[in-house]
C-alpha cells in the first residue's frame, strides 16, 4: 500500500492502533497534541538518538524489523547506563516514496518487540517525507530515584573498571556484512554485463534468475557476529544483577562508540587516569577468528569497534570479590591518579597510551 493513500495521520493511526500502555506514569500516550506523563518522587531521564540511512545503517543488509528493534534498544540502553528504568518512547521518522505501509509495519514490529521486552510505552512522535533516505529520531524517557542515578563523573582512584559481555563482536559483524555486500555488488555487475550481451530469450531468462538470486552470503560459523550487529541488546539484566548484589557503580556509560572512547569520557569527567589490561579484555572466539581472517588486530577491534552496547562502569575496590563471582561481568583494569594518564597494559607488561579511536560520526571521510 502506498503511504500517500493513508497520509501522515492515517499512517500514525495504522501503526499505533494496537499499542497499549504498560506504565502508570503514562497518563496519555498517542492520540493528542502531547503525551502526558506523571512521576512522583523520582527524577526523569531523557535521551535522544538519531539514525541516518547511509551513516548508521545500510538497508542492503539491515531489514526494517531489525532496524526498528535496534533503534529502540540503543535508546533504552542509555537509560540503563544512568541506572534508570525506561518507561516511554517517542518515534519520529522521515521516509522517501520508496517505502510502503508494509515496510513501516515491519519497522514498528521491531520497535514494539524491543519496547515490550523492557516494558516501554510508545507515546508519540512525528512522520514526514525525506528526499535523501530514511531518518529515524527516537527519544526515550525513564525514571530513577535521585540516589540511584549513576553519572560519568564519579570514578575515583583505585576503583575497578568493569565491562559486561564481550567486546568487538558487533564491529566484526559489520565488517563481515560489508565484505559480503561487496561480493554481492560484484556478482550483480558481472551478471548485468552478461545480460547486456545475451542473444536469446533463454539466456536472458537464466541470467535474470541468477540476478534475482545473486546474493548468497557466507555467514556459516559467524552467526553470533551478525546477531551482535543487527540485533542490539540493552543490558538491563546487568543493572538488575548489580542491584540484587548491592553493588552501586561510581560511574557508568554504555559502549556505543568503542571502549577506548568511553573510557576517555569517564576519565575526563571524573578527573582521573586508568590502567586497562589487554589480557582481561573479554573477546568472543568468533570475534578473534574473524579478526584474524581479516588481518585485523583483535585488541584494536575490542577497544575501538563500537556498537557493542555493553555497560562500562567503575566500582569501589571493596566490591572486587562479588564482581569476580558475577556471570557476564569482567574486571578489566582500575582507575588511577590523573597524572598517570590513560594506559593500556599489553600482555607482555608494556604500557601504551590508550587512544580514543572509536566511532566519530562527524569525522571527515
Amino acid at each position: 500500500m502506498e503511504i500517500a493513500k493513508l497520509g501522515e495521520f492515517g499512517l500514525i493511526d495504522h501503526l499505533t492502533k494496537d499499542i497499549k500502555t504498560q506504565n502508570a506514569s503514562t497518563v496519555k500516550g498517542v492520540g493528542d497534541d502531547c503525551a502526558v506523563l506523571h512521576y512522583e518522587d523520582t527524577e526523569t531521564l531523557v535521551t535522544t538518538d538519531m539514525l541516518m540511512e547511509g551513516v548508521h545503517f545500510d538497508l542492503t543488509y539491515m531489514d526494517l524489523k531489525h532496524l526498528g528493534y535496534k533503534s529502540a534498544m540503543v535508546n533504552i540502553s542509555d537509560i540503563f547506563a544512568m541506572g534508570g528504568t525506561p518507561r516511554q518512547m517517542t518515534v519520529s521518522i522521515a521516509l522517501s516514496k520508496r517505502f510502503h505501509v508494509e515496510d513501516m509495519e515491519e519497522f514498528y514490529d521491531g520497535l514494539q518487540m524491543a519496547c515490550e521486552k523492557w516494558g516501554v510505552d510508545i507515546i508519540g512522535g512525528d512522520t514526514t517525507s525525506s528526499l535523501t533516505g530514511l531518518a529515524i529520531s527516537i527519544t526515550c524517557i525513564g525514571e530513577a530515584r535521585k540516589e540511584d542515578i549513576i553519572y560519568r563523573n564519579g570514578a575515583k582512584d583505585t576503583d575497578l573498571i568493569c565491562v559486561s559481555g564481550d567486546l568487538g563482536a558487533a564491529y566484526m559483524g559489520l565488517q563481515l556484512l560489508e565484505r559480503e555486500k561487496i561480493v554481492y555488488y560484484e556478482q550483480v555487475k558481472e551478471l548485468q554485463a552478461k545480460l547486456k550481451d545475451a542473444k536469446n530469450a533463454a539466456q536472458i531468462e537464466s541470467l535474470q534468475k541468477q540476478l534475482n538470486e545473486a546474493w548468497q552470503p557466507d555467514f556459516a560459523g559467524r552467526e553470533y557476529l551478525i546477531q551482535r550487529q543487527l540485533q542490539t541488546e540493552a543490558r538491563g539484566d546487568i543493572i538488575q544483577k548489580l542491584r540484587e548484589a548491592g553493588i552501586r557503580p561510581t560511574a557508568m556509560m554504555d559502549i556505543s562508540d568503542g571502549l577506548s572512547s568511553e573510557l576517555h569520557h569517564i576519565c575526563k569527567q571524573s578527573g582521573v587516569g586508568c590502567r586497562v589490561f589487554e589480557k582481561f579484555l573479554p573477546i568472543d572466539y568468533q570475534t578473534a577468528v574473524m579478526a584474524e581472517e581479516l588481518n585485523m588486530n583483535v585488541t584494536t577491534c575490542a577497544l575501538n569497534g563500537g556498537e557493542d552496547y555493553e555497560l562500562l562502569f567503575t566500582c569501589p575496590i571493596g566490591d572486587n570479590e562479588r564482581l569476580q563471582q558475577m556471570e557476564g561481568i569482567k574486571v578489566i583494569g582500575h582507575i588511577t591518579k590523573p597524572e598517570l594518564g590513560l594506559m593500556l597494559v599489553s600482555r607482555d607488561g608494556g604500557e601504551f597510551e590508550l587512544l580514543a579511536q572509536g566511532w566519530n560520526p562527524l569525522e571527515k571521510k
